[in-house]
């Protein structure tokens, strides 16, 4: 047994022996080990007698063969000076190790004499078709069977577009990756600002510290149209005895009636404006300015759409949102106009309301006050002089936002849905001294 762990001991060190660990790399240059078929890539700009690649690993015998002839090396220290588009076999007390490839990248530059798009703006809506002057050598290695294999050179086109900043359009840079040789043309987003395209590359180049050669076309003027639609809302952040109501400017959703105006913000490359407001997936209005206001003052939810366009049948849409709540009313029982500041009027809690009025009367029948805006009450006084305490009589008619009067009435209410009639008695009472 101590005999067969011995032998799988010394297995197992000779094993590691063989599957040595080494690299190759180059005093310039850069290496790949990412392509199929052979270990290395080795790419240069520009080879001299002082380019080298070392091998670093360990050995005894050293052998560097060319693909062409693997009988005869051309060096045999750790070391040594390669051939442009020239294959080699790396043997170490031999036994074939690696295998590389080596490519003087000077003898490949690419010419990008321009950039050009083609002039019809009718076909830019969504795309422009870049169209490509140059000439890209095709990059090649080969395998050690004499296979050659193409390697992908990769460019950059660079332009500007527009992009929602959260308030206002922002200008963001764009790219677009392009694998050459191939078409010398090449479809892209089409931007939504006037800009120029940029074409450069490849990168090899930038492995190589070299600055990558670029063409820049003339100046585009933007066809394609874009906008944000955005919502401001009028505010009653001081009507304390509505629910819901709306205290942002960003609010689309709370008690009616709503007040909004809505902005389209567009591109520059927009000239018309249509917008839509649905109901029910009906359209009720239909306006063609930049920016809207409307108010909404109808239980429901509605989509409100503007359309852009321009004269090169380019259009986009965009949409929003808005609810407006089910009506609610509520009246107290009790009230304290002693001026402390905690329910010193006789007011209703409401929520979407559009048609108001109430009437106070005191104990004898005798109308002592009245009014139609549900945002206000009643304070107590009675032409200018406070009120005795004791009970009090009002009488509440409104309509809120989901009125329809073609509606059933209800069988004891006998009131349509939306429609309110409230009456009962509130009190008064004062503190000592009030």
């Amino acid at each position: 047994m101590r005999k067969f762990i011995l032998a799988l001991c010394l297995f197992a060190l000779a094993m590691t022996a063989s599957a040595q660990q080494f690299s190759l790399t180059a005093n310039s240059g850069k290496s790949y080990k990412t392509f199929p078929g052979i270990d290395y890539v080795f790419m240069f700009n520009g080879i001299t007698t002082a380019t080298e690649i070392t091998y670093n690993g360990t050995g005894t015998i050293i052998n560097w063969y060319k693909f062409s002839n693997k009988t005869t090396p051309v060096s045999n220290q750790s070391t040594f000076s390669p051939d442009g588009d020239t294959g080699y076999v790396l043997n170490v007390d031999g036994k074939d190790v690696a295998t590389i490839w080596v490519i003087d990248y000077s003898a490949y530059i690419p010419k990008l004499n321009n950039i050009d798009y083609e002039k019809n703006p009718a076909i830019q809506c969504h795309d422009v078709n870049l169209l490509l002057d140059i000439q890209v050598p095709t990059l090649n290695y080969q395998t050690v069977d004499g296979t050659s294999h193409a390697i992908s050179r990769n460019f950059n086109i660079t332009y500007n577009t527009l992009t929602w900043g959260g308030a206002a359009w922002q200008q963001k840079d764009t790219t677009v990756m392009i694998t050459l040789p191939g078409l010398n043309q090449k479809t892209v987003p089409a931007p939504y600002c006037n800009t120029t395209f940029t074409l450069s590359g490849d990168q090899y180049a930038s492995d190589l510290n070299m600055t990558p050669v670029t063409t820049t076309s003339s100046l585009y003027t933007a066809v394609a149209v874009i906008c944000h639609e955005t919502s401001i809302t009028t505010t009653r952040k001081d009507v304390l005895n509505e629910n819901e109501r709306p205290k942002e400017a960003t609010d689309i959703n709370n008690s009616g009636p709503l007040e909004i105006q809505f902005l389209s913000n567009p591109n520059d490359a927009v000239q018309y404006y249509k917008w839509e407001i649905f109901k029910d997936n009906k359209s009720i209005v239909t306006r063609g300015d930049k920016n809207i206001r409307y108010t909404f003052t109808e239980y429901g939810t509605y989509k409100v759409a503007v359309t852009v366009s321009n004269a090169n049948t380019c259009s986009y849409t965009d949409s929003i949102i808005v609810t407006v709540s089910e009506s609610q009313i509520q009246a107290p029982n009790v009230f304290t106009p002693n001026g402390d500041g905690h329910n010193d009027e006789f007011r209703v809690a409401y929520k979407s309301i559009t048609s108001f009025h109430c009437w106070i009367y005191n104990r004898w029948g005798r109308l002592v006050y009245e009014w139609s805006d549900p945002t206000k009450g009643w304070d107590g006084n009675i032409g200018g002089k406070k009120a005795s305490p004791g009970a009090y009589f009002y009488v509440i008619k409104a309509l809120g936002a989901d009125y329809n009067p073609s509606s059933k009435p209800n069988p004891k209410t006998k009131r349509r849905v939306g429609e309110y009639y409230l009456k009962g008695d509130i009190n008064l009472l004062r503190g000592a001294g009030n």
